[in-house]
Formats: structure tokens, C-alpha cells, sequence
């Protein structure tokens, strides 16, 4: 893999009426960089994922781990074990950075 510059993230993220609309922005074997954005009101369900780091980029909203949920807002880096289920729900337009290990 190359080094990838992102130098502004708001032409990388997708907002879309239809819903999260990710954007791969690195990968390899060991772990896979998405951004992506969701409207006011829209989710992303909670499931089981691999080891993963969410950061907030800009927005407000909530962050469910497990059985916690928890208020989430530009600048707020989330750490979640592997087999925890997380889910993602937009209070306003919501961006984030996650990145899932491999």
C-alpha cells in the first residue's frame, strides 16, 4: 500500500437521502478506512464487527457499544472490541472516519 493523503475530508463524504453511502479511502490485509456520512434521523443498525476505531469528524449523534449507548460529536474518538456489536445513529449531519482491523 501507498500513502494516502485526504487533505479535506467534506469531499470524501457522501451524504445521501438513501443512506450511508461509505468511501474506502485505505486497505490492505490488515484493516480497511472508510468515511462516511449519515442525515439527521438515519442509523446504521447495530452489528458485530471486527476490532474497529471510530473518529467523528463533524455532527452530533449517538454511538451504541454493546449495551452502552453514548453521546458522540465531532472530535470524539470511539475504541470497540472485536465481536462488539455497534451501531450509529445521526442527532444532525453526521461524518466519520472508521477504520476495521483485519
Amino acid at each position: 500500500m501507498t500513502h494516502v493523503l485526504v487533505p479535506h475530508w467534506q469531499e470524501k463524504v457522501i451524504f445521501s437521502p438513501a443512506g450511508p453511502q461509505p468511501q474506502v479511502v485505505a486497505e490492505s490485509a490488515k484493516f480497511k478506512t472508510i468515511m462516511a456520512g449519515l442525515e439527521p434521523g438515519q442509523k446504521i443498525p447495530p452489528h458485530p464487527e471486527a476490532t474497529a476505531i471510530y473518529h467523528f469528524l463533524d455532527g452530533s449523534g449517538w454511538m451504541q457499544v454493546d449495551d452502552e449507548r453514548f453521546a458522540v460529536a465531532a472530535g470524539a474518538t470511539v475504541f470497540t472490541p472485536e465481536g462488539a456489536k455497534r451501531g450509529i445513529e445521526a442527532d444532525s449531519r453526521l461524518a466519520f472516519l472508521a477504520t476495521r482491523l483485519a
